[in-house]
This record gives structure tokens, sequence and C-alpha cells, in this order.
């Protein structure tokens, strides 16, 4: 976050269940300075738009400004010493393989989602997706 806060931009990458591992590795409490994508065996690309580095290996990159960057409180207040990090998209990376028809098919990057508990993950499968009209657009 000292980076983002720094330089007012950041990449996010879509971590994918290949590259889970390697995510996990980035989690770790590094001295200022040391090179995540080292340690987690990831590639640095360059962005388009921002000085941020992108994960080369992941199919999917958001290329951000920061926006805001708001630490969060406890119910009564309090600080605590958790950030929520907002930019804004100005630049988009996908891998082509993962687009049908111009439609980003999510399922097929096999994207990670924290789940609960300190180490629990699920990716997502074609056999959970379902489909729903809005109902203004039913009315067409």
């Amino acid at each position: 976050m000292q980076n983002i806060v720094e330089t007012k931009e950041f990449v996010w990458n879509l971590t994918t269940r290949s590259l889970a591992v390697a995510m996990n590795e980035t989690s770790a409490t590094l001295p200022h300075g040391d090179d995540e994508f080292t340690r987690a065996g990831l590639t640095a690309a360059p962005a388009q738009i921002v000085n941020a580095p992108r994960v080369a290996e992941s199919p999917v990159n958001f290329e951000c400004r920061l926006s805001q960057c708001i630490q969060l409180t406890g119910a009564d207040g309090t600080p605590v010493d958790t950030w929520l990090v907002l930019g804004e998209v100005v630049g988009i990376h996908i891998d082509e393989s993962l687009l049908e028809n111009g439609i980003y098919q999510t399922a097929r990057a096999q994207p990670v989602l924290r789940a609960g508990g300190p180490s629990a993950y699920y990716t997502i499968d074609e056999s959970h997706r379902f489909d729903l009209i809005r109902p203004d657009a039913r009315r067409s």
C-alpha cells in the first residue's frame, strides 16, 4: 500500500488457479523495497499508461490511478490497521482467449476468490453459471 500512496498508481492483476500459490507468496510482509515479483517467481511487465508493473502471467490486468485510500474503523469508530484502496481504471488488458463475441467469460480464467477462514479459497467454473434477465430488459 505504501507504494500506491507514494506513486498514486497501481495495477490490479486477476489471480487465477494457476497463479494462486504465487499470489499467496506476495502476501508476505517484506522490507520496503524488496521485490514481490522475485519472491513469487512472477514476471513484471510494463503497463501502458501507469508506471507500476503488471503481472505478465495474469490474463487480466487493470491499470489504475489512486482515487482514495481509506483507513477502516471498528463499529465504535476506532481506526484499525486495515485500509481500503480504490482506484480509477485507466487501462485494461484481457487475454483474448477469455473473450467470446467480445464478452469476457469469467469461468475460463478460473479466477480465485477469497473464502472463509485464514486459508480458504474457491474458483469459479461453468457448472455454477446461471443467467437472469433484468426486469426492464424483459419489457422490450
